[in-house]
Order: C-alpha cells, then structure tokens, then sequence
C-alpha cells in the first residue's frame, strides 16, 4: 500500500488552474520523481499535497488519512517534511541553530536525530558554528534536506534539489537523496535535470500542462522513446 496517496488533484492560484486531476502514489522506501517543462506544475503539486496552498479537488491520503489540505504543521506532525527549492534555509542563524529550527515542531531537540544528520553529511558538523548564508550553494542544500530529516520523516519531499547547483556538486546532491531513500525515508522530489534524476529513481511521473502524461519506473521512462524525445532532449 502505497504511504502517499494523491487522487484527482486540482489547484492553482486565484482563477488560475495549474493541476488538472494528477494522480500520483508514492511506497515506503521509495524515491519518485516529477518530471517535466517549465510551467508544468511540479512545484504547485508539492505545495499542494503538503498543504502550502489549498487543494481546489481531489484527495490526499497519507499513511492511511486524509491530509487534505492539512496546515504545513500539521502535515509535519504527521510525517512529511519539505524542502523548498529557495529561501530553505535561515541565512542569518548557524548550520546548528538551522538544525534545530527544523526540530521546532518538537518540545528537545532530538540528539540521535541529530547526529544521523552529522553522519549523513559531516560538512554540517565540521561547519555547524558557521553563519548559513556563508555557505556554498552544495552545503546550504545539505543543510536544507538535513534540517528536514531532524523530525525523522516517513516521508520527504525536496523541490528542485539541483537548482543552481555547479555540475560537479550535483551528483553529491543525487547521492545524498539516494542515501536519504536507503536509510528508509520515502522521497518524492521535483527535478529539472530529468535524465539524472530518472537514473536514481524508482519510479517517475511526468507532468505537461499540470497532467499527467507518463508514468512508470526510472528505466522505463528512461527507454520511453516519447520521453526521450519531448522531454529528455531527444
């Protein structure tokens, strides 16, 4: 049974709709990806199921309940973190005080979450006294997806975790996420670079004119010549 369930799901913003009935399921363990052009609407799906902005349709199931349109918060207390493509970190506070603000929903801040959080990228660690915003763009992204994992979510969605990024950091990025599904917290992530992201997922969506048009394992649509053609350069 899949732990995130989203059926029939509309939304946009003011008399703009931008998702028209997209389905999307997401299993345990399992890291999925949404794909597509500019102006698809993969970013306005993930505020939409995690409750940024209002669902005009459909439903959103997780872990068995209704979630639909659950405030941020709430939909944090139930197990799922987010982590924006901009503004996702605190540039004025340190990499710890960044860490512990992605605790705030608890009443301590969890010590053994925080050291999975240090093992899983010791950069955080070697810097945690450093002022965030002086960081480099690799290490503000670490930062953000770690401050995401301080509440030990079932489930993660990151938006854009490229963005910016130079070429040489990006299979770093690839690699934690990777290593984020492996440790047992499910992903459902946004990404530009589709080739790169089908080749580490389980499964994928591709998304035109907030629809679905395809969907099936990395390597399927890896080999869909459709795919190749209209959205992973031919």
């Amino acid at each position: 049974m899949a732990i995130l369930e989203a059926r029939d799901v509309e939304t946009g913003y003011e008399d703009a709709k931008i998702i028209h009935g997209v389905d999307v399921d997401v299993y345990a363990d399992e890291l999925v990806t949404l794909i597509g052009p500019n102006g698809a609407g993969k970013s306005t799906l993930l505020k939409a199921l995690f409750g940024m902005i209002e669902c005009w349709d459909g439903t959103v199931v997780f872990n068995g309940e209704d979630i639909t349109n659950l405030e941020p918060h709430r939909v944090t207390r139930k197990g799922i973190c987010y982590v924006p493509q901009v503004d996702n970190i605190f540039p004025s506070l340190t990499v710890y005080e960044n860490l512990r603000m992605g605790a705030y929903i608890l009443d301590d801040v969890p010590e053994a979450a925080l050291h999975d959080v240090y093992d899983r990228f010791p950069v955080l660690e070697e810097r945690k006294n450093q002022v965030a915003g002086t960081l480099s763009g690799g290490q503000r992204q670490m930062l953000a997806m770690g401050r995401g994992l301080m509440v030990d979510p079932d489930l993660l969605f990151i938006d854009e975790p490229s963005a910016g990024l130079a070429p040489e950091l990006v299979d770093d990025v690839f690699e934690k996420i990777v290593e984020i599904r492996d440790d047992g917290t499910a992903v459902l992530f946004v990404e530009q670079n589709a080739r790169k992201a089908l080749q580490v997922s389980d499964r994928g969506y591709v998304l035109e004119m907030g629809r679905n048009q395809f969907e099936g394992t990395g390597d399927e649509l890896l080999e869909n010549e459709q795919v190749e053609e209209l959205y992973l350069g031919g």
